[in-house]
């Protein structure tokens, strides 16, 4: 009986190589676009991914104040956070949202699409959003997404 072994290579932190992207969120849908990011952070699209290892790239979000939502999202989605105390619950739209920190709407929704523990927060903080076109991460050569 000739059987090859061939075993699957796991990664860790000391072999993955995080690079850095960028996307213009100019004119791009919330959703469709959050979801490419969330796959990135967390390194779906390398073949050596691995699910208990944090193999994701770095991602820059330009333009976030620009960014497209469907329907009437932008006056009827409302996002909400508690302080825990009695009566601490604040809600805002996302239109205000906009107005205020546009760079949260993005944020927000790429952090609901990845894991609830603690390699989730570690991909989160590789998310870097801005509103205008300008970015302080030049030297680190981003490639576009």
């Amino acid at each position: 009986m000739n059987t090859l072994s061939y075993k699957t290579q796991s990664a860790n932190k000391d072999t993955v190589d995080h690079k850095w992207f960028i996307v213009d969120a100019e004119g791009q849908t919330l959703g469709r676009m959050c979801s490419k990011i969330a796959a990135v952070l967390k390194g779906k699209h390398k073949p050596s991914y691995t699910p208990h290892v944090d193999t994701g790239d770095n991602v820059i979000v330009i333009n976030a104040d620009k960014i497209r939502l469907t329907g009437n999202k932008m006056e009827q989605k409302v996002y909400l956070s508690y302080s825990m105390y009695p009566g601490g619950q604040k809600s805002i739209t996302a239109k205000e949202l906009m107005v205020k920190k546009p760079y949260s709407v993005v944020e927000r929704s790429v952090k609901g699409m990845l894991p609830k523990n603690k390699l989730g927060r570690a991909m989160f903080k590789k998310l870097f959003v801005y509103a205008g076109a300008e970015h302080p991460h030049v030297a680190q050569k981003p490639e576009n997404l």
